[in-house]
Formats: C-alpha cells, sequence, structure tokens
C-alpha cells in the first residue's frame, strides 16, 4: 500500500485545542499519520498563529485549521467528548434502546470529527492546487455531531407522522442482541424476511409473531429502536449455542457473537491491517487529466462523483463529498431506491432518505445490464469518483470493478465503502453484525450497562466519514501525482480505528450524565481546580468523588438549564442533556447549523475563507 500524501505536514498548536479534549488533538495526529503526512515538532509559534493546526506542502500556501462553536453555546475551551455526545443528540439516540441518555463510552466525536477535519483540510488543498483560494478551514465539532445523527433528527422534526423516541422508552432487555441457554450473546443478521421466518419457526415461533418481530429488527437502522417480543427471546435463551447455529444455517440466517477487544487483535486480518482503516492502490494506467475550472466557493466545486450506495455509509460518504462542492450523481435501480417510500414522508419521499441524498442528482440505470453498464462508463469517463457499496465480489462479477473502470477513465478514484474488509466473515456486514464481532459491541456494554452495543448506527455513520476521508486524500494524491487510485474502506475498519481511539482512561476527573429538577445535566470536570470550583459551588467538601451522592442531591434542586448556566459561569463544563430531537430544531443557539423545510437537516460543519 503506498503512502500517499507523505510529501504533506501537518503543525499542530502547542497545547492541544480545544484544550479539555484532548482526544481529539491524538485523533488527528493518528488519522494524518496513517495516511502518510509528517507531523515535525518544533515550529515556532508565530508560524501558528492562533490556528489549532496547519497543512503545508511546498506547491500550496499554508492553510490554518480552526475549531469554532455556534453562537455563545458551549465555547471551544470547554468542549470535550461528553458535552458534545449531549448537545448533539447522540446521548439521546443511544438511549432510545439502552434504558437512558447516557454516552457511548468511546472517544466517538473525537474520532469523527478528527476525520471531518482532515477531510476538510485536505480538500482545501486539493482546491487551492486547482487554482482556488482556501488557506482557512473551519470545523464546527457541534455539527459533526449533528450530521452523526442527521437521519434521526430529520424522523423527529417531519412535518407529518414525526417520530417521538425518547431515552428510555423501550425495554433494553427486549432488543437485540440475544444470547443462548449456556451464555453466548450473539447478533442475528438477515436482510430477507423468508430466511428470518424459517428461523424463528424451526426455533418454536408462531408464524404471525415471526411477521411481528420482523418489523421491528428490520426497522432497528432507521429508528435506532428494536423491541422484539419476549417469546421470541425466551425461545433462544432455552437453546444451547450450537442448536442456534445450526438453525440458523438451515435458515440461511447469519449468526456472529460479541467478542471482545482482545479476541479481535488476535485476528490475522487486524494484525495485517498496521492500524490503517483504508486501502490504497495506486493505478497502473495513464491518461490525460480532464481540466476543470478553478473552484471558488467550495473546495471540490468542479469535480464529478458517481455514487452507486445503499443505505447509509456510501450515501453518507457521498453526501459529505457533496457539502465539500462535488457534483454527485446517484445511481438508482429502475424506479428508484426503495427506501425513498420508508415514512415518515414529505412531498413523497422518505425524510431520512433525503437527508442523505438532497444535494445529488439521480439517474435510474439497471446496473444488471450491458445497457445499464454502458450508461456508468459513459458517466465514468468524465467522473473524478466512482463509490459504491455493493456486495463483495459483486463489481468484479459486472466488470465494473476497480481494474476495468481504471481502463475507461486512468484518473479515476474507485472508492468501496465495504462491510468487513478483508476479514474472512460469513455474514452480512452491517452496523450492528460488525459492532459485534470487532469489540465495539463489548465495549459498549461494559461502559453503559447493557447487555449489548448501540442501535444508534455507530459504525454506518463513521464509516461513511472515513470513506469521504480516503476518497478525499486519494484526490489529493491525484492532484500532485496525477494517478488514479483504488481506495477500500470498511465498517471493521472503522470499528478497529474507534476503538485503537478509545482506551482506558484513569478516572481523574467526573463525567458524567445526573437528573434534576427538570430534565438532564451532563458536567464534565476533568481538572481538579475545576472539581474544586463545583465543591464550592454546592457547598459540598472535596474531593468530590467521596460525595457523589451530595453532587446527586444537590442537582435535583434547580432545573438543568440552570446548572449549565451556573456552572459555565465557573469554569465549569456542563451541558443540558438532549433528551427530544425536536428541541434541537426550536433552539436559537444553533439556528444557524439546521435548515427547516419539510423537516430539519444539518448544514455542513465546514467553512473555507
Amino acid at each position: 500500500m503506498p503512502t500517499l500524501l507523505n510529501e504533506f505536514s501537518l503543525l499542530h498548536s502547542g497545547t492541544p485545542s480545544p484544550p479539555n479534549w484532548n482526544a481529539l488533538s491524538l485523533c488527528l495526529m493518528e488519522q494524518a499519520r496513517l495516511l502518510g503526512i509528517r507531523q515535525p515538532s518544533g515550529h515556532p509559534a508565530e508560524e501558528m498563529g492562533s490556528a489549532a493546526f496547519v497543512l503545508r506542502h511546498p506547491a500550496i500556501s499554508a492553510i490554518q485549521g480552526h475549531y469554532v462553536s455556534p453562537g455563545a453555546w458551549l465555547p471551544t475551551e470547554q468542549l470535550s467528548e461528553t458535552l458534545l455526545q449531549a448537545a448533539s443528540g447522540i446521548m439521546s439516540v443511544h438511549g432510545r434502546a439502552s434504558g437512558k441518555a447516557q454516552a457511548l463510552g468511546l472517544n466517538y466525536l473525537a474520532t469523527l470529527t478528527a476525520a471531518m477535519t482532515l477531510q476538510a483540510t485536505l480538500a482545501a488543498a486539493v482546491g487551492q492546487l486547482r487554482g482556488g483560494a482556501f488557506q482557512q478551514v473551519r470545523v464546527s465539532p457541534l455539527e459533526c455531531g449533528l450530521l452523526s445523527i442527521g437521519q434521526y433528527l430529520a424522523g423527529a422534526t417531519a412535518a407529518e407522522d414525526r417520530e417521538q423516541f425518547l431515552p428510555g422508552g423501550c425495554d433494553a432487555r427486549s432488543r437485540p442482541p440475544f444470547r443462548s441457554a449456556d451464555g453466548i450473546t450473539f447478533e442475528l443478521e438477515t436482510l430477507d424476511s423468508t430466511p428470518w421466518r424459517h428461523f424463528w419457526t424451526s426455533a418454536g415461533i408462531a408464524p404471525e409473531l415471526a411477521g411481528t418481530a420482523w418489523k421491528s429488527f428490520l426497522l432497528r437502522y432507521a429508528r435506532a429502536i428494536s423491541p422484539l417480543p419476549a417469546a421470541c427471546l425466551q425461545a433462544l435463551a432455552r437453546l444451547p449455542y450450537t442448536q442456534i447455529l445450526h438453525l440458523a444455517a438451515q435458515a440461511g440466517v447469519a449468526v456472529v457473537p460479541l467478542r471482545t477487544l482482545a479476541q479481535r487483535q488476535a485476528d490475522a486480518d487486524y494484525q495485517q491491517s498496521r492500524g490503517t482503516p483504508w486501502n490504497f492502490e495506486r493505478s497502473s494506467a495513464s491518461g490525460t487529466p480532464h481540466v476543470t475550472p478553478a473552484p471558488t466557493r467550495l473546495p471540490l466545486q468542479g469535480l464529478r462523483v458517481v455514487e452507486s450506495c445503499r443505505r447509509i455509509q456510501g450515501p453518507l460518504a457521498g453526501h459529505l463529498l457533496a457539502l465539500l462542492g462535488a457534483e454527485v450523481i446517484r445511481l438508482e435501480p429502475p424506479g428508484g431506491d426503495p427506501l425513498r417510500a420508508m415514512p415518515p414522508c414529505a412531498e413523497g419521499c422518505s425524510v431520512r432518505f433525503d437527508a442523505l441524498n438532497q444535494l445529488k442528482s439521480i439517474q435510474e440505470v439497471d446496473i444488471k445490464s450491458a445497457q445499464g453498464r454502458q450508461a456508468i462508463h459513459q458517466l465514468v469517463r468524465e467522473a473524478d469518483v466512482f463509490l459504491h457499496n455493493w456486495a463483495p465480489g459483486k463489481a468484479r462479477e459486472m466488470r465494473l470493478d476497480a481494474e476495468h473502470l481504471h481502463r475507461v477513465q486512468p484518473q479515476l478514484v474507485y472508492a468501496y465503502a465495504g462491510g468487513w474488509g478483508p476479514a474472512p466473515v460469513n455474514a452480512p456486514g452491517t452496523d450492528f453484525t460488525v459492532q459485534a464481532w470487532s469489540g465495539v459491541a463489548d465495549a459498549i456494554a461494559t461502559s453503559c450497562g447493557t447487555h449489548g452495543g448501540s442501535l444508534f448506527t455507530v459504525l454506518d455513520v463513521l464509516g461513511g466519514v472515513l470513506a469521504t476521508l480516503g476518497v478525499t486524500a486519494a484526490l489529493l494524491d491525484r492532484t500532485v501525482t496525477g494517478s488514479g487510485t483504488h481506495v477500500e474502506s470498511s465498517l471493521l475498519g472503522a470499528a478497529d480505528l474507534l476503538l485503537r481511539s478509545s482506551p482506558p482512561t484513569p478516572a481523574n476527573g467526573l463525567s458524567d450524565v445526573y437528573p434534576t429538577q427538570s430534565g438532564l445535566i451532563a458536567i464534565d470536570c476533568q481538572h481538579p481546580e475545576q472539581q474544586r470550583a463545583l465543591a464550592m459551588l454546592l457547598d459540598i467538601p472535596a474531593p468530590l468523588g467521596n460525595h457523589l451522592e451530595q453532587l446527586r442531591q444537590h442537582l435535583l434542586t434547580h432545573p438543568a438549564a440552570h446548572w449549565e448556566s451556573a456552572l459555565n459561569a465557573q469554569g465549569i463544563g456542563a451541558c443540558v442533556v438532549v433528551e427530544d430531537l425536536a428541541q434541537l430544531a426550536r433552539d436559537a443557539r444553533i439556528a444557524g447549523c439546521l435548515d427547516h423545510k419539510a423537516y430539519s437537516s444539518v448544514n455542513s460543519p465546514w467553512s473555507f475563507l
């Protein structure tokens, strides 16, 4: 695998930026390292100015990066993983099936925000090399978090039939994963109702009840809940794991056990990956680049992406490329993508679907026909990126793999956003099966006190963001070298990166969610002086760790909004936990982050100067 960007260097400020979120700085450094970007030390402070980081290359003007917050809410000096998960709605979505609003227990937004920061910065470099003037990148971590729950926000703010799913609204014990009689916890997966019904019938469940369970199981991706009939869970709890495997194999249903990080690290493909979530392979084909006008407004303006993706991971990658200015042509089967009809809908289209695809033009193509494949060839001849997330082997079978499309367009960035990468797992590579296999589900369950991972699509979203970063890095490499590239990323690679970015940390600070007189408050006291200030404000003896019950009782005396204001005034990180996503649309402090039409959608987290 070539080291793509080893002629670029990234300079970092002398102290972490934001100062209370060291994990973000560490994630940015690690992802830059994995892309080959050099990170020298000892640069003069005047070279940095007020920037959090600076990207340099001999052929471009230095690009400064800054983190910003909307309005006066959540000032950058107080940004942290806990507060942003509370403010962006992640705690709310995760809490729908985990029993209460709570953090994921992983450095999720640090990993995601670092990737979105890098992709915008690399895109700015692409824009400069194409004649544009992009010398500053401003990134809003809060809007990165809001984008991660964009499809849930769309459902919660739809003009008609809006969804009202609150934390703790569903029994956390009635959802997947499942548990066998001999204590094995596992996920089931199938994308078709017929194998599902066969499996449950063979396990002693009536067909009607299996059908009810299927509807709930199918919608867990869209709603982050999946309340299953108790009889289904009880039926599997009476069977040994080996018998469940046998019944599943007969029915054609995949079974994936929940594993630990240690088990994942012992896998051969994990050890061979060398820690990177991408695989890059430069094309050996040669060709003449097509000339595009210099971008003026956004850095990828004038570049064309052809996207053939379904569900979340791939469409999100296409959406992010569109937010960076690219023209994205989305390929759909004749009659359109069936997910367009998933409620709630507005103007005849699913709001969840529209949230990920509103910036794209649509072209219906039957990719299984010779005529459809010829249409793709014609599009690719004038394209810069081809992005898909088809099932493994399908692209080669249709002669639409990187080898064949590079013959059509030698400088093409051919991107595949898959599930398992090179891991030899015989199951659909979906968010929840990959959470189980990778150790992410175990890490979340351990942190949250649940029996499984999150029904928030943790990996679909992060996988889409990392796919975009891989594409942007390949575009920058192409702009410098003239070479097309085949770049692959996967949900499993995203999971591995997330866990490496979330090492166990000593509980030196106070970081948790607490009930108040009205609402929940997230408090993040990382430094001793903050803890002393909190103890003094609440008239509680220090150290606070020895008097947590007094802390909880005191917080019950006022509403969460009161505590947010009072604690922030003392330099203590605090934020009201967003429980109902619809309240985000009504919050004047983030009005500039959202666009309101038949539902609320999230604007770009980046601005370029």
